[in-house]
């Protein structure tokens, strides 16, 4: 895909949001197979990061689209990664499910207590979808190759978020951590927004929300490792830096210009809870080519490049935990 094309794609990041039913727990997820030992260590390494990208971004689940059985293997898998975290789950099943346009869907909630009697009270969610496009028709197809594999976006995201569930699983923190995969976010961020009023409507002590999205590629010519979208909305940058000891969230001016902050599912945290809420990222619009395209492979991701990321979150990721108030605030309530 050329540069322009990217811009051009721009607006399909906004979604006509259709409204989400709850529809609990139609679907048993099944239990994959995998040769793994369960919780064997809690390492962050290429090698699985790898492992969960080659298989969300295979061909066999052409393209994650909600509502096909491709999904429906990648919930399988997540549910199946979850458990391996000893991460139980939140609501009766690791399912949180909804309907969407005759649809069945379903966001995989899996939670970990914190370890302080008070503090364990306030939860993190750490999030990021997992669904994807599809197969593609018409001028989208390239050569023949019409599945729109996803790996960017978010096979690469998700795997972040099954590497930080392996991790914290064998990591104490006072606070509890919610790890979150949300379907239907291509449709117009809707698993988000259905999780996201569920747990407003049940008075969920939610502390804030952090996001993955897109970051398979390392940024150039930054002195961050990533940026945060509503940058000015928080001083969750700021207090993050500080607790990770370096500079890995920074401000990108596209993310504003193009008001980001609204097109990810952090949004809806924001907007129910109104609570500290936002997207970490790694894509600036000119270091991938490869958005919505049916060349998004797991190859070219930058698996170094994703651990070593995540090993700089993980001391900040630590710190919100562990702190003994709720340092990080929303900057009209400061």
């Amino acid at each position: 895909m050329k540069k322009y094309l990217l811009y051009l794609a721009l607006p399909a990041l906004i979604y006509g949001c259709g409204e989400a039913k709850s529809n609990e727990n139609k679907r048993e997820v099944s239990e994959v197979e995998t040769t793994e030992t369960v919780n064997e260590s809690k390492e962050i390494t290429e090698a699985s990061i790898k492992e969960s990208i080659d298989y969300l971004a295979s061909d066999e689940l052409k393209g994650r689209k909600f509502g096909t059985p491709g999904i429906e293997k990648a919930a399988d898998y997540i549910q199946q990664k979850f458990k391996e975290a000893n991460l139980k789950p939140y609501f009766t099943t690791f399912q949180d499910s909804f309907s969407h346009k005759g649809k069945d869907g379903y966001n995989m909630v899996g939670f970990k207590e914190g370890s302080d009697p008070k503090l364990k009270n306030e939860i993190i969610v750490l999030g990021a979808h997992y669904d994807h496009i599809g197969v593609l028709k018409g001028e989208q197809v390239v050569n023949g190759d019409s599945i729109a594999n996803g790996a960017n976006d978010n096979a690469a995201g998700t795997a972040s978020i099954l590497e930080l569930a392996k991790y914290f699983s064998a990591e104490e923190t006072k606070r509890s951590l919610l790890f979150v995969l949300f379907s239907a976010e291509e449709e117009g961020l809707v698993g988000s927004k259905h999780l996201a009023q569920k747990l407003a409507k049940q008075n969920a002590p939610i502390y804030l929300m952090l996001n993955f999205e897109m970051i398979g590629v390392p940024l150039e010519n930054q002195t961050y490792s990533a940026y945060v979208t509503g940058f000015e909305e928080s001083n969750l940058a700021e207090k993050f830096n500080q607790y990770a000891e370096k500079e890995v969230f920074g401000f990108f001016e596209k993310a504003k210009e193009f008001q980001l902050f609204k097109r990810s599912d952090n949004y809806a945290f924001y907007q129910e809870m109104n609570i500290p809420a936002q997207t970490l990222c790694t894509f600036d619009f000119s270091n991938y080519p490869y958005y919505h395209h049916v060349d998004d492979e797991a190859e070219l991701m930058n698996v170094s490049h994703m651990k070593t990321l995540l090993e700089d979150i993980i001391p900040g990721i630590e710190g919100m935990a562990n702190s003994a108030e709720k340092e990080i605030q929303l900057n009209n309530k400061q």
